[in-house]
């Protein structure tokens, strides 16, 4: 790997992400709430080694593959280390809880170490709103979008970042498919912001929960989340967006283009709705026999519940902890599955979830008539062996790290429950789970070496497992 080059683009990033200081120190300006200092000092610090690093190091080395998984890697990282600096230096936090904290906004997972969210001051809660923003179509996305030094190796970074099992390149040049995703971002999220602010939230909180809605993110501005608003419409508004972010980005572009026709035509958001509504009336017709005596509330509350974790959101209108442990178990198998391919969604993603099934009916048939041959059909087009291989290499390394992780977690005096959650929760990019990180509860409790270990799981989650994994292969660093 060539690491001058690497440390070229890193060095890039952190100026990109010091100027991003510049908002909630603007806001911090406004309020005069006494957090102004932590972001200037902040500012000062990324951006001055920021620009140290880049202007050292040579700008006219080529992105390879391994640079492309190098930069991605260690710029969420670099990210999410100097990104914590606001909270140390104005919540006095410890690093490593501000550490995990800004990981798990940048991943977008929305697992926090916070027990009192209202204590923040409004620019450290936008900070907070915003990394999930940042992070949800990604930093790397967008720094090709705007910044043209970027531009040579663009496809290996986008490669890199990009959830997903494959790549959908909208435009020849990657810079301009980066700028058309990003563009639906920012329309969906003006939308969302508006027709939260017509609900009666203020602007403020508009915006912060339209970053963790959008981003499939979950962080809220208040310590009892969206149940603090007491309302449907909001709840109904966010349950749309948050459906609206698990579905693959480029379908969105193609249906403001005007074929509206391309998602029911898309395999994987057939399923994906498929999912939606199957979970969510089962569980609807389950709670209104065991819990809730009104049918509407069971309606609310199971599409928004359903809609939160299956796209790994990770908000929350109802305890769901003291529902039945058949509406738990449901939920917490959503949680693996995830939203959709090119989303902002994390999860093993519906795809590859799709094709598994689909592998598994192919082995059915395959013993039935063991001459013939069987293809998998995806989209009306047939999956070679090596992407079904690659697909069934992932889910399998998923599950694999889960329970070693989970492992992991029990030897540091964690119950099962609680353990197997947090890994579940923390690599799925989806913030509460169950156990004593249910969603009225946080990951205060986990020990500092658990905590260090979540955040890794975080960036694995987010970035697709292998695009960090591969780094501690020896053949990633020589030749």
């Amino acid at each position: 790997m060539d690491i001058l080059a690497v440390l070229h683009i890193l060095g890039a990033l952190l100026i990109f992400i010091g100027a991003t200081l510049i908002f909630p120190g603007t806001l911090s300006y406004f309020y005069d709430e006494g957090d102004l200092n932590s972001f200037a000092i902040s500012f000062a610090i990324v951006v001055t080694v920021g620009f140290a690093i880049w202007k050292l190091t040579p700008g006219d080395r080529e992105i390879r593959i391994r640079e492309g998984f190098g930069v991605v890697t260690f710029g969420w990282i670099l990210l999410a280390a100097f990104g914590a600096l606001p909270f140390v230096l104005a919540h006095d936090l410890s690093y490593t809880d501000a550490f995990f904290e800004t990981m798990s906004g940048f991943t977008t997972t929305g697992a926090t170490i916070l027990t009192d969210v209202e204590r923040l001051q409004h620019g450290l809660l936008f900070w907070r709103s915003f990394t999930h923003w940042l992070g949800g179509m990604g930093i790397i996305l967008l720094s090709l979008a705007i910044l043209p030094m970027l531009g040579v190796g663009g496809m290996q970074l986008f490669k890199a970042e990009v959830p997903g099992p494959s790549v959908d390149k909208l435009q020849p040049r990657v810079q301009d498919t980066a700028k058309i995703l990003w563009g639906v971002y920012v329309l969906l999220s003006a939308i969302e912001i508006i027709l939260l602010k017509l609900g009666g939230m203020n602007l403020f909180d508009s915006i912060c929960h339209t970053f963790g809605t959008l981003a499939t993110g979950g962080f809220s501005t208040k310590n009892a989340g969206i149940p603090y608003f007491k309302s449907a419409y909001i709840e109904a508004v966010i349950t749309v967006f948050m459906i609206l972010a698990g579905v693959n980005f480029s379908l969105h572009y193609r249906a403001l283009k005007g074929n509206l026709a391309v998602f029911w035509r898309n395999s994987e958001f057939r399923s994906y709705l498929g999912i939606i509504f199957g979970a969510s009336i089962f569980l609807c017709l389950y709670l209104r026999l065991n819990t809730y005596d009104d049918s509407g509330i069971a309606i609310q509350k199971s599409f928004f519940q359903v809609a939160s974790l299956l796209t790994t959101t990770g908000f929350h209108s109802a305890d769901y902890e003291v529902w039945p442990l058949a509406a738990q178990t449901l939920l917490v198998i959503l949680m693996f599955v995830g939203g959709c391919a090119g989303s902002t969604g994390g999860g093993i993603k519906v795809v590859r979830v799709l094709l598994v099934f689909k592998y598994i009916f192919a082995q059915f048939k395959k013993l039935v008539h063991p001459h013939a041959v069987i293809p998998i059909r995806y989209n009306k087009m047939t999956i070679s062996r090596d992407a079904v291989s690659d697909i069934l290499g992932f889910v399998l390394v998923y599950f694999l790290l889960t329970a070693s992780a989970s492992f992991a977690m029990t030897l540091m005096g964690l119950d099962l429950v609680t353990s197997a959650s947090t890994v579940i929760s923390t690599l799925g990019n989806i913030g509460p789970g169950v156990g004593t990180i249910g969603p009225t509860e946080n990951f205060a409790h986990i020990p500092v070496v658990g905590k260090w270990l979540l955040s890794f799981l975080m960036l694995a989650g987010r970035l697709e497992i292998f695009t960090v994994l591969v780094i501690f292969n020896r053949h990633f660093w020589v030749k």
